[in-house]
């Protein structure tokens, strides 16, 4: 596996999620409209986006960690078992730290 792609894989998916988790708090910090309907209608999609926020903050800790894997020298081998995670794993899911048989 080639892991020069796979940390370029993950640093890519990073910044973007940080630009998402930007625009996400810029959408949160908004004034509030002062209709009573259309502030309720925005508090569900304020609901919506901090449910976003803290499913992309979840897949980014996983980054960083697989990040700090790579330069331990750990990244690849199941933290749970210890035996190796197979390449296509890390292919399709490049912050996974644990083998298919764990996970």
């Amino acid at each position: 596996m080639d892991m020069k792609v796979q940390k370029d894989t993950l640093l890519a998916r990073r910044k973007a999620l940080v630009g998402d988790m930007q625009e996400i708090e810029h959408a949160l910090d908004a004034p509030m409209p002062t209709d009573w309907e259309d502030r309720a209608s925005e508090r569900q999609g304020d609901e919506v986006l901090e449910a976003l926020g803290q499913a992309e903050l979840s897949e980014l800790k996983r980054i960083d960690a697989a990040l700090r894997r790579m330069e331990d020298g750990s990244y690849g081998t199941c933290q749970t078992c210890g035996r190796p995670v197979a390449e296509a794993r890390l292919i399709a899911v490049p912050e996974a730290a644990q083998c298919i048989s764990c996970a």
